[in-house]
């Protein structure tokens, strides 16, 4: 895999691509005599450029210089959408027909509009549309291979490859649909469990989608190749197998759609470094066609500008909502996070699972500090909520900048003392129920009676405490009850209560805070052997923009109290000049 574009590099290299487009005599009269949805598109990308990637930009150029150096085919485009939008596709609704999007004109425009000087040869012969998961990827596919099938050669042969049987099934399933809906009674084609036959006089197209290996293959003759979710393939030996029997065809088509993967080293990997390299201008090949959809390198991945960016059917084929939800729920484990940043940010990313601060480390930290000495320290609390079946923590970072614990020579300013929480309902059909039991008997832990968290409990004890609480903190999720609760409570006002974001780019320097207090011995933990075991759970995540926070290696684990002792110093970076 090429070394990327550091985020200078692409800045400089888009912003001189947004003065070029922005000052360039764009055809939009000619464009819209092919759809005036092509003109949308482009007028969109040139006039929002933070709307738009640079690669996506970069599409965008080469087409306006396409379009004033080939034989356009006006005809050719209409008659793919008008086929498109004639035919019915499956849907939640049942079968319906379905407008073109203006990405999709654009994107179908530049398969079918291009032709060398004779009017004959299709310009493009590669494509390549890496786009995130919900974009309606396999409708793309279906339609082309049902396109190729009914308007392509006679003898079309047009193959869909994937990495599973189970892929190319739900694709094959597509087709079967269109070609049931277009001819009820089969006598048009016959269908079989993997393959179509067109029986229309004068043609003996097939189209079929593959389950076998490519060394199983041969006496192909492709007149198009689908490859699907080629950021999963380890090899290239099916495309290989596959394109290389296109040579007697004189428009062959191999198109390859897929969202990112984990996997970073592959043969798509190299096709995706080749193919922003012809979009840069570093390699000339106007027979590829690339259309990629992923964050800027300076993006943050929970914007929802970044959403949009990557994501061109937000609000048509997804729900702005449904990144929103899988957003925060990605903030819960690594494995989470890695698949929203594959799927649904479209870039590679892998799970790499390093622990974080291993439980010794914690252990050795360990300090009982009777609480009657701290009385009157300035302190922050932090709460990490749950609702049935999950710890609840609360934790108290504990300021005072001339304690020198006992055994020691130097300043240790900080002291953590954390309680946790747990339904006692819930208990029986838990997991960790014997260890849950053990350290509630030895103290560590709080049961709540019935099934669910006491938060009046929680609130209860924050209150007791002889600290000078200077702010509470909360993760806003699900944690309305709760705030109530404190804001009915007298001396307790809003202005004390502080929600902190759980994303990244808000722990950030949290965890260098933590991670320097801890290496200068100047944090201590009150002894609790559930601190040293959430410490121990947590594997730093790290995002696009370098920014780490800790979560869950695996869904079961526990790492509450380190959220919250990291809460605790996001409130004090928040409040030094109360310190």
């Amino acid at each position: 895999m090429m070394k990327p574009l550091s985020p200078d590099e692409a800045r400089a290299i888009k912003s001189a691509l947004v003065q070029r487009l922005q000052s360039a005599d764009v055809p939009y009269p000619r464009f819209n005599k092919v759809d005036k949805r092509l003109s949308a598109y482009i007028r969109d990308c040139i006039k929002k450029p933070d709307g738009h990637n640079l690669y996506e930009l970069l599409s965008v150029e080469q087409f306006i210089r396409k379009a004033g150096h080939y034989v356009l085919r006006d005809e050719k485009v209409r008659h793919f959408i008008t086929f498109y939008e004639n035919i019915r596709l499956p849907s939640a609704e049942g079968m319906v027909r379905f407008p073109l999007t203006p990405v999709q004109v654009f994107q179908f425009t530049n398969i079918f509009w291009f032709y060398h000087d004779d009017g004959e040869r299709r310009l493009v012969r590669e494509v390549l549309l890496f786009v995130p998961r919900k974009y309606s990827k396999t409708t793309s596919i279906a339609t082309l291979a049902v396109y190729d099938l009914l308007y392509g050669d006679a003898n079309a042969e047009s193959y869909v490859g994937s990495n599973s049987y189970q892929q190319s099934q739900v694709c094959f399933g597509v087709i079967s649909k269109i070609l049931k809906a277009l001819d009820p009674s089969f006598r048009r084609f016959k269908i079989n469990r993997e393959q179509v036959f067109n029986r229309m006089p004068g043609k003996m197209s097939i189209s079929r989608c593959l389950a076998s290996a490519a060394d199983r293959l041969d006496g192909l003759n492709a007149s198009l190749v689908i490859i699907d979710e080629y950021a999963q393939a380890e090899s290239d030996a099916l495309k290989s197998v596959l394109t290389s029997s296109m040579g007697a065809r004189k428009n062959p088509l191999t198109f390859v759609i897929t969202t990112a993967s984990d996997k970073v080293d592959t043969p798509f990997t190299e096709m995706l470094d080749a193919y922003k390299a012809i979009l840069r201008g570093e390699v000339e090949n106007d027979s590829i066609f690339a259309h990629i959809f992923e964050p800027d390198a300076w993006d943050e991945e929970g914007d929802p500008q970044t959403w949009r960016k990557v994501q061109p059917h937000l609000g048509i084929t997804v729900r702005p909502e449904y990144y929103q939800a899988e957003y925060d729920k990605a903030q819960l484990t690594a494995g989470e996070m890695k698949t929203f940043r594959n799927k649904l940010l479209n870039i590679f990313a892998r799970d790499e699972r390093d622990q974080w601060i291993p439980r010794e480390d914690i252990e050795r930290a360990f300090c009982s500090v009777p609480l009657e000495l701290l009385r009157g320290s300035k302190a922050m609390c932090a709460v990490d909520l749950s609702v049935r079946d999950d710890f609840s923590a609360l934790t108290f970072l504990i300021y005072t900048p001339s304690r020198v614990p006992e055994g020691r020579t130097s300043v240790c300013p900080f002291h953590a003392i954390t309680h946790y929480f747990f339904p006692r309902g819930q208990l029986d059909r838990h997991v960790n129920r014997e260890l849950y039991r053990r350290w509630a008997e030895e103290g560590y832990l709080t049961f709540c009676e019935g099934d669910s968290i006491d938060y009046p409990l929680i609130v209860n004890t924050i209150l007791i405490q002889p600290l000078a609480t200077l702010k509470i903190g909360y993760d806003p999720y699900k944690a309305l009850e709760f705030t109530n609760l404190l804001r009915s409570t007298p001396g307790v006002g809003k202005a004390n209560l502080e929600a902190i974001p759980q994303t990244n780019g808000s722990f950030n320097t949290a965890v260098d805070s933590f991670e320097l207090a801890l290496s200068r011995q100047q944090v201590t933990f009150d002894p609790n052997p559930i601190t040293a075991y959430c410490f121990a759970n947590a594997v730093i995540d790290e995002d696009r923009l370098e920014n780490r926070k800790p979560v869950k290696a695996i869904p079961s684990d526990k790492i509450d109290g380190a959220i919250t002792c990291l809460m605790g110093f996001w409130l004090f970076n928040h409040f030094k000049a109360s310190v």
